[in-house]
């Protein structure tokens, strides 16, 4: 042993058997800083269980960041509340329910599994859980006409998104068809075959629309040999058997690598860039929301797919605050509601059932039309009887974008709309309904509706980070390194679908080059 070796350690043994603690002093004193993890991802939606996935594929280590909760599916089907009557697991932090309509329903706050953000009269729904929206959606895997997305993505090879990823998004997710003989014997989709045929008297056409519901099982729930989830109501407030939500597709399947963890009811607070990485404040919560303990994460990849709302909200408040100064002035820009409208008909006749399937199959399909296009989702009015009413989900061609702005006083997001932001949706909406009427006899859905139009309403909010202009092509943020956005913040405002087919093909598609290009 060298002798200044022998002083170290006699030094050491002195200070151990005459200053008991003195060295976990010393130790303690030092600044303890938090572990690196290589990627963080904050949410676990669409575009963030396509990244945790292909990244742990390839051997990457991922850490996922979830403000709510996890809602494993049990054998004794009860993990989620029932449509009637719903309860404290329906709603996010809310004394009621919070649905379109019908909302007579109270309870204790509680971190349930859907959310209502409300921004300048217009409601933003969003899912709350692991696996983000996929938990509380209908299930429409619906892909985009391909002359409309070359629309919104010039710079994009369509030909490689719909012989590649667009493919790979569906079968990845489990997207599958209603068969065509189940359809029409079953009393449970009575009300889609009388809303079909009346769109074919007034002269519009209809198609089937993929779900990622399970339609083996439900053809076995009809038999009533298995538990009744879509034929028992179950939907917005999640689905305790045959739906094929992210926590059973793209999450089961990168858990299983061993490479991903994810930690539930952390809630970002804050994001700076640090070093040569980034360092996030979380904040994690009870299920009733109080925050009981705070938490410093620092990654050297940071991937923000935290929704169209929360992540403008995280990035709009670090460029204000000085964590992320040098953010493109176009975040928080080109956002838009899909031409969202809730409408309807009542007073229709023949009945449309008072069984009636939760899960959307079909669609009206009038995008071409040059003065009115809407593609009109035949939903259903799950309320086990029979309301003589039939309900839409239209999805219109809406040119208006909003703008979120974080404001410092108020320390709160908020979303500047044009003025009349709807003017056009309504009127596609009201010329589709106006005509089904007069071919078919009916009224427009006062009843469900103020003036029969639910234009407060948004289902699949779109943009705020978008692609080739707060972030390249890829979703690579732009001002920073290694920081990204590949949620439905990438879209500028619309697909002309039920946009989550089109979240996953493009999270695809940016995944494969950020790997290849950055993570080499």
């Amino acid at each position: 042993m060298q002798r200044k070796d022998f002083l170290k350690l006699g030094a050491l043994a002195a200070l151990a058997a005459g200053a008991p603690g003195t060295i976990a002093s010393a130790l303690a004193g030092r600044k303890q800083l938090p572990p690196e993890h290589p990627v963080i991802i904050v949410g676990t939606g669409y575009g963030a269980s396509v990244a945790a996935l292909r990244l742990a594929q390839k051997g990457v280590r991922v850490l996922m960041l979830e403000m709510g909760m996890e809602w494993p599916v049990t054998s004794r089907h009860d993990t989620f509340s029932k449509m009637m009557p719903p309860d404290h697991r329906s709603s996010w932090l809310k004394d009621g329910s919070i649905a379109p309509f019908g909302n007579i329903f109270s309870f204790k706050k509680y971190t349930g599994v859907l959310d209502r953000m409300e921004f300048d009269g217009l409601k933003i729904y969003a899912g709350r859980g692991v696996g983000g929206g996929s938990l509380v959606n209908g299930g429409m895997a619906v892909t985009p006409k391909r002359a409309y997305f070359e629309e919104i993505f010039p710079e994009i090879d369509s030909a490689e998104m719909y012989a590649r990823y667009f493919p790979l998004a569906n079968q990845t997710l489990k997207a599958n068809l209603i068969a065509p003989a189940f359809f029409e014997r079953s009393e449970w989709y009575r009300f889609s075959r009388v809303a079909q045929q009346q769109a074919h008297k007034s002269g519009y056409k209809t198609t089937f629309v993929p779900n990622v519901y399970d339609f083996n099982y439900m053809e076995q729930e009809d038999a009533g040999t298995v538990y009744r989830s879509a034929l028992g109501g179950e939907v917005i407030y999640g689905n305790n058997a045959g739906k094929n939500s992210l926590d059973k597709t793209y999450l089961a399947a990168a858990r299983k690598t061993g490479l991903v963890e994810i930690l539930t009811l952390h809630e970002v607070a804050d994001v700076a860039a640090e070093g040569n990485g980034y360092k996030l404040d979380v904040n994690c919560i009870d299920t009733s929301g109080a925050v009981v303990q705070t938490k410093v994460f620092t990654c050297k990849y940071l991937f923000v797919c935290a929704g169209s709302v929360g992540t403008a909200s995280i990035l709009l408040k670090a460029k204000a605050t000085g964590g992320l100064p040098d953010l493109s002035e176009d975040v928080g820009k080109y956002w838009g509601n899909n031409g969202n409208v809730m409408t309807g008909r009542n007073f229709v006749r023949p009945g449309t059932g008072a069984s009636q399937s939760s899960i959307p199959v079909m669609a009206i399909d009038d995008w071409n039309n040059p003065a009115h296009p809407v593609f009109a989702e035949i939903a259903p009015l799950p309320i086990g009887l029979e309301a003589w009413s039939t309900l839409y989900l239209a999805i219109t061609r809406n040119p208006d974008r909003g703008t979120f702005i974080y404001d410092k006083a108020s320390k709160a997001l908020q979303l500047r709309l044009p003025e009349n932001f709807t003017r056009q949706s309504v009127a596609a909406t009201r010329n589709l309904i106006d005509k089904l009427n007069d071919g078919n006899g009916g009224t427009i859905a006062h009843l469900l509706f103020h003036n029969g139009i639910g234009d407060d309403i948004c289902y699949h909010p779109l943009g705020g980070c978008v692609l080739g202009r707060a972030s390249d092509m890829y979703g690579r943020v732009k001002g920073y390194r290694n920081l990204y956005v590949i949620d439905g913040s990438m879209i500028p405002g619309s697909t002309g679908v039920n946009p989550f087919v089109t979240i996953t093909a493009l999270a695809e598609r940016c995944i494969a080059e950020i790997h290849k290009k950055d993570f080499a």
